[in-house]
């Protein structure tokens, strides 16, 4: 009697292997590591604090004033820090051996992307979450509680440009340097992005950070607060979106072919 194993008769289980059980396994893998509870819970809220509660806080801006200008805003580079961190989290699994693992199971990979992508969702919900509420017991922030809600809800769908950055960068290098790339690149990202301070539209900066990569989802989470969704912020948002998207793809395709 023969003990080889043939491969191809292996059941693939449904859903490429995506279920519940392992997505809750992953998140609160996340939640025990503390970098990630000091980037989802301390870091944006300490940042919306110290940003939030300077002079000029209750100066109009658009539906709302500026205290809730800022809410939007740390809570977007917290919740993209956050998602960028959890997608760059391949990076230390790949130098573990773990994704060449999981490679030897029925787990799709695309499956296995998708999965880090909703975990990245997740945290970054969190961190949206934990600043909103800050600035709620705060009392400082106002704006109309549907425009709230809508400016959480986008911030949310800007965070997927963030999570695809960290997959593709946790891909790109090794373990160690991914968090290394990410920490002041998104700090550097968020400057040019009007999240921290305003740049003068119309000047030299402000063409130059037009093109980069958190000026477009900075202007579409604050969109319902200042009333004002300018074109090539959706643009850049999707270019953006894409190429990181196709990034992740091509160096994950690269990666699982040297196995």
């Amino acid at each position: 009697m023969s003990s080889t194993i043939d491969p191809t008769t292996r059941r693939v289980p449904p859903l490429g292997g995506f279920n519940l059980t392992v997505l809750g396994i992953e998140v609160r893998r996340m939640l025990r590591n503390r970098r990630t509870i000091i980037f989802t819970l301390i870091f944006p809220a300490a940042l919306f604090f110290a940003i939030g509660s300077g002079t000029g806080w209750q100066e109009k801006v658009g539906h709302g004033n500026v205290a809730a200008y800022v809410m939007v805003s740390m809570a977007l580079y917290g919740a993209a820090l956050t998602a960028a961190s959890a997608g760059a989290m391949v990076a230390t699994e790949r130098a573990l051996g773990w994704s060449r693992q999981l490679r030897l199971t029925p787990l799709n990979p695309a499956v296995y992307i998708g999965m880090k992508a909703l975990i990245a969702l997740i945290l970054g919900a969190v961190a949206i979450s934990v600043v909103n509420v800050v600035a709620i017991l705060q009392g400082r922030a106002a704006m109309p509680t549907h425009l709230w809600i809508a400016s959480a809800v986008l911030t949310l769908v800007c965070t997927m440009v963030f999570a695809a950055l960290g997959v593709f960068v946790g891909y790109l290098v090794p373990g160690e340097n991914a968090m290394q790339i990410l920490g002041p690149g998104l700090a550097l990202l968020s400057f040019l992005g009007n999240v921290f301070i305003p740049i003068d539209q119309g000047s030299t900066l402000w063409n130059v950070a037009a093109w980069t990569p958190m000026f477009g989802v900075a202007e579409v989470s604050r969109a319902p607060l200042t009333g004002e969704l300018p074109w090539y912020a959706v643009l850049n948002a999707v270019v953006w979106l894409a190429l990181f998207v196709a990034g992740a793809a091509w160096r994950m395709s690269k990666d699982t072919a040297r196995v």
